[in-house]
């Protein structure tokens, strides 16, 4: 609140329409002050007057009117001075409306412009994929690409390897497991429609690497349920798919005793052998891990999915595990896996794999 001062020099003189009339420290108030004091007001102030159209005060610090004179005349000149006050404040809220429509007219324009909402299409999807840059040789393709993912439309084979051959630039982890989903729930829907139990069991696969292992778990148990005498094959396959489920959510004893089950059935498929392996590992036996992982190659599993294996299981160990799963592969067999050295080889987009 403004001592009383203040605000009955403002009043006195009619001014009170003006805040630096009733501000101590402006130039107008300090006028005030030497006019009620009957002190001598400078040119300069006589000059701000003028300036500021304040021409009764003005004519009151000259001499040329008296006080009941000044007062009438400054109340007229204070009513004109806040009826021009209102048009501007009229006038600036005018205006700002204007310039507001304005401005929303041209966003409009702007969002609606196809090029514009393709660039933000774009943005979003690169947001949504964690992509980074892309050649723009690779640019078209892979939005279109990426689009189709993001409608969970299914992609052709050669796309998919064409994303794949590009990298990091277009094939991330987030790719990948929009990817695997959107097979999983192709394959899922073929299954129930069909009761073919390859579907399942690829349906099962996608489910786990697209980062929901207990929906491979629901489906393989319906899977087996349906299918209690097909061939060991088959079997195998639902077993070792449903023990890879089961190792994903951390049921290491049960996803070894569908890996051993499915073994039993399929002696020479490498596919029991490999989940037998990274179940072991994690289960801390390390020597009978490495056998199984032997067992694989033996039976025609690539070296680079083994490591590939291995490299996941790492990744998601714990930094003491981690280290002396190394370790130990290491001083097993330096030569196999020298590749292990690195500790560069080990990235959490190896976890997409899993």
């Amino acid at each position: 609140m403004l001592p009383s001062n203040q605000i009955s020099l403002a009043t006195k003189y009619l001014v009170d329409d003006l805040p630096g009339a009733r501000q101590i420290g402006t130039r107008l108030y300090g006028i005030l002050v030497k006019i009620d004091s009957g002190e001598p007001v400078s040119e300069m102030a006589r000059a701000f007057l003028l300036a500021n159209n304040l021409l009764c005060l003005h004519a009151l610090v000259e001499g040329r009117t008296d006080f009941d004179t000044f007062a009438l005349k400054a109340g007229d000149e204070r009513a004109h001075r806040m009826d021009i006050a209102k048009i501007a404040a009229s006038e600036a809220a005018d205006k700002e409306a204007r310039l507001k429509a304005e401005r929303a007219a041209a966003s409009a324009e702007i969002f609606s412009d196809p090029h514009y909402q393709r660039r933000q299409e774009s943005k979003q999807l690169k947001r949504r994929f964690d992509l980074g840059y892309i050649e723009p040789e690779h640019y078209r393709r892979a939005m279109r690409l990426l689009q189709s993912l993001a409608k969970g439309k299914r992609l052709r084979p050669e796309d998919i390897v064409w994303l794949q051959a590009a990298g990091d630039e277009c094939w991330t982890a987030a790719v990948a497991a929009a990817w695997h989903l959107v097979e999983a729930e192709v394959l899922t829907a073929a299954w129930r429609a069909s009761n073919d139990p390859w579907d399942a069991i690829n349906a099962s696969s996608h489910w786990r690497k697209g980062g929901h292992p207990e929906l491979g778990l629901s489906l393989t148990e319906d899977a087996l349920a349906a299918n209690p005498t097909s061939s060991p094959k088959i079997r195998s396959a639902l077993a070792t798919t449903r023990g890879a489920a089961l190792r994903a959510v951390g049921r290491f004893i049960e996803a070894k005793a569908l890996g051993e089950e499915a073994h039993a059935l399929v002696p020479n498929d490498y596919r029991p052998c490999t989940l037998l392996g990274a179940v072991l590992i994690e289960l801390g036996e390390l020597n009978a891990g490495h056998e199984w992982f032997v067992k694989a190659e033996q039976r025609g599993a690539a070296k680079a999915a083994v490591d590939q294996d291995i490299r996941t299981l790492l990744t998601c160990a714990s930094y003491t595990d981690r280290e002396r799963i190394r370790a130990f592969l290491l001083n097993k067999d330096p030569v196999r896996f020298a590749w292990l050295r690195s500790k560069r080889v080990l990235t959490n987009k190896s976890a997409q794999l899993r």
